[in-house]
């Protein structure tokens, strides 16, 4: 294993990114070795991926939506400008695959070259870790090349067999679904490494935005998430809760924004999604707040089965995320996982034409109900379990082993009670349930009422004679609560203030 490399100071975030990354690259194992980089765009993939590179003198090559002859001379003559050699006329695509898997390691005194050949730039040296290579937008190669998997599951097994040097090969892109599917297919078990770039959390986004107010960081972590890159896109960060209304008009709901039609250019990238009206209509749908697949199927006027397929392509390409209900087999629910999208399909489709007259803030203001509870209000909940997720153990006293939804039913009310959060504990599994806490997560006060409601729906559970009871608010608590909640050593009252505190 040779020495790590060096995380670069302006770099914000992605320790486990680089870290991984880093170990990648330093294993000495002889042979080709490949990993694999994606996630939705502009999360910040390229930047590291390009500092990794520069501080391996490895090769990096961003590739670009060309036929696949003009590819090929741009792949050799970038390859040759980093050899110090010349363009290298490669003749196909597996020839370039082989060059790239016969490049030589790096040494104290080289830039790195090939084993075909070619002299060490710079004398005399000695080895200091594998070869480097990373191929950016790789998607963009595999549209037209679709044999390039088989052609490095070839060179993967040729490198072991017949001693190639050790080369450590990135592959990078934003299609998720298309990236995934690497994992399979020829290449199912020759790669090494598969990290998926995530958005940055509701913490480390308030942090990268500079923004200290928790009120107005979730609002912005409502609206643009974790995105990294979004905030190169905006002319200004909103300064206060009464800047907010002026940002969000002049900044994401302005037609001369850039970001004023993220959602549309984030799913025409996709190329598997080929109806993109059916999508963009499920889209639409899981957003405006229909979350099972019975109730999409209803409101799409279509049949449960038909939908089926189209909500597991968005699940893939990473625009749904699917829940299951941790209490209730087969009973999945789906959510919009990207804010944006959510954002732009409540917010900004039902009133485009105002949007585009210039009438963004009388849309804006006429928007406020359904921003309130189809954009804040899931994203609020979605906050409040992840930050059960994190602290749950030390607050309940037991570790936590998933946070969730359900639903549950009353016979006796006729109804059926929606449970923001439930934590579930050690010994659940697919037969039984530990219920640790079931919880409440709410924008508006919450009261004594709220409490009473979970104290009823604990008793209709089996499983959770002790659980405890979780209350989440954003405006914040009633008197009555906050003193039985002192009493009490079995309820637990967590404001957004803290949520961002921790």
């Amino acid at each position: 294993m040779s020495q790590a490399l060096a995380r670069p100071a302006d770099l914000f975030d992605r320790e486990r990114e680089w870290d991984e990354l880093s170990d990648f690259i330093s294993d000495t194992a002889p042979g080709l070795r490949i990993a694999i980089v994606y996630g939705r765009r502009r999360q910040g993939k390229s930047y590291p991926l390009r500092r990794l590179a520069a501080a391996a003198h490895g090769f990096y090559y961003q590739a670009l939506e060309h036929e696949p002859a003009q590819a090929l001379a741009e792949l050799g003559e970038c390859l040759g400008a980093h050899l110090g050699v010349g363009r290298l006329a490669l003749a196909n695509w597996d020839e370039a695959v082989e060059s790239l898997g016969r490049l030589a390691p790096r040494t104290s005194g080289a830039l790195g070259t090939t084993m075909l050949g070619a002299t060490p730039l710079g004398g005399g040296s000695s080895v200091i870790g594998p070869a480097v290579a990373v191929i950016d937008e790789f998607p963009y190669l595999l549209e037209k090349t679709p044999e390039l998997p088989s052609l490095l599951q070839r060179a993967v097994d040729s490198s072991q067999e017949r001693g190639w040097p050790a080369v450590r090969l990135v592959l990078c892109g934003s299609a998720i679904s298309v990236m995934a599917e690497l994992l399979e297919g020829p290449l199912r078990g020759r790669i090494q490494a598969d990290l998926l770039v995530r958005p940055f959390d509701h913490l480390e986004a308030a942090h990268f935005w500079g923004i200290t107010d928790p009120h107005l960081a979730f609002r912005l972590d409502a609206i643009l998430g974790g995105t990294p890159g979004y905030r190169e896109l905006v002319r200004r960060t909103p300064s206060s809760m009464d800047d907010f209304d002026a940002w969000v008009v002049d900044e994401v709901l302005s037609p001369a924004s850039a970001l004023f039609r993220e959602d549309e250019w984030l799913l025409g990238e996709q190329r598997g999604l080929e109806n993109r009206g059916l999508y963009l209509s499920v889209l639409s749908t899981v957003a405006g707040g229909a979350t099972s697949e019975s109730a999409i199927a209803s409101a799409l006027g279509r049949s449960q089965q038909s939908v089926l397929h189209p909500l597991g392509a968005l699940v893939r390409a990473g625009f749904l995320d699917k829940d299951d209900d941790v209490l209730r087999k087969r009973r999945p629910t789906y959510r919009v996982a990207d804010p944006i999208i959510r954002f732009h399909q409540v917010v900004r489709h039902p009133r485009a034409a105002m949007y585009e007259d210039r009438r963004g803030a009388e849309a804006w203001a006429d928007s406020q109900q359904s921003f309130g509870s189809l954009v804040l209000g899931p994203h609020f909940e979605q906050l409040a379990r992840r930050h059960v997720r994190s602290v749950g153990s030390a607050l309940l006293g037991q570790p936590v082993v998933t946070v969730g939804t359900t639903v549950v039913n009353d016979a006796q009310q006729r109804a059926a009670h929606e449970v923001d959060v439930v934590a579930l504990g050690p010994g659940s599994g697919p037969r039984r349930r530990v219920v640790e806490a079931i919880g409440e997560a709410k924008l508006r006060e919450l009261g004594v009422s709220d409490l009473r409601r979970l104290e009823r729906i604990r008793g209709l559970l089996s499983g959770a004679p002790g659980a405890q009871f979780i209350l989440v608010s954003e405006l914040g608590f009633a008197e009555d609560l906050k003193t039985e909640a002192a009493a009490r050593l079995d309820v637990h009252l967590i404001s957004l203030e803290e949520i961002y505190s921790s």
